[in-house]
């Protein structure tokens, strides 16, 4: 991480941006969603968060591995602003599996890196079957000229159903992923908010060289048990009040995870 990020361990703080035009739970203009994104991410980085990543988490229900050009375009407007406010990494998610959206919208805004879901083996996520996109994607990526845009890759992704790949364990997904030329490797817990397996973590430490990212559940608590195990931690809910993601931002729990993750850090 340090070779990515100029640091060995790294929090990246969720923006979850609300519901964008199209969207059955829309109600603001794009001026109001890039200003409350504006807002969240001044505060977040006030706190001395290391990177931020963009989500359209409010879009709900989610489309199935593609979405308007009304999101795309909202997402762009809001990741080039994001992109003026800081040079921070930042990173960009576009659900439901949007990839290549997401790959585009970084490129363009000049973001650093996707977190891409599906990117190896098929899944049954909530929206649906999702099948492996690592070829497509990474082509992708080369056609453009966005080699700079690392993608950091869900595997065994939260909110999903892997009976499918029953016989796989999460070793293997890991393994898969680093042969499909994977550049970081995300585990999360079974949905939002709940944490990754320790097991799995340490699993994964051993048969992947790729940074490891922790995509759910942390708060301040419970980082000191993660710390060993990724260099790169993902928190959203948890800094929210409450703990739930739909909620306004509570600079209580920003502070008090920030000091629990630097009394860590060495």
């Amino acid at each position: 991480m340090t070779k990515l990020f100029g640091r060995t361990k790294s929090v990246f703080a969720m923006l979850h941006i609300r519901a964008l035009p199209g969207t059955p739970l829309n109600r603001l203009t794009m001026d109001e969603i890039t200003a409350k994104a504006v807002e969240e991410a001044q505060v977040y980085l006030a706190e001395g968060v290391d990177g931020l990543i963009i989500e359209n988490m409010h879009d709900v229900p989610y489309l199935n591995g593609h979405c308007g050009p009304e999101i795309v375009a909202g997402m762009t407007a809001v990741a080039v602003t994001l992109r003026k406010l800081t040079d921070k990494p930042i990173g960009i998610q576009i659900l439901a599996g949007c990839n290549k959206e997401a790959l585009a919208v970084a490129h363009i805004a000049g973001l650093d890196f996707i977190r891409a879901e599906g990117f190896v083996f098929g899944h049954v996520a909530d929206e649906g079957i999702m099948n492996s996109c690592a070829g497509e994607l990474l082509r992708y990526r080369k056609s453009i000229g966005a080699e700079k845009v690392l993608i950091f890759t869900d595997i065994m992704k939260k909110h999903s159903s892997h009976a499918i790949t029953a016989d796989l364990d999460v070793a293997d997904h890991a393994e898969a992923a680093e042969f499909f030329l994977s550049d970081g490797l995300i585990i999360t817990g079974s949905s939002t908010a709940k944490p990754a397996s320790i097991e799995e973590l340490e699993i994964v430490q051993k048969v992947s060289k790729l940074p490891i990212l922790i995509g759910s559940g942390l708060n301040a608590e419970n980082i000191e048990r993660y710390y060993p195990f990724a260099s790169g931690f993902i928190v959203g809910s948890n800094l929210k009040i409450d703990g739930k993601w739909q909620n306004e931002l509570s600079q209580i729990r920003i502070r008090s995870f920030m000091e629990s993750f630097r009394s860590l850090y060495r």
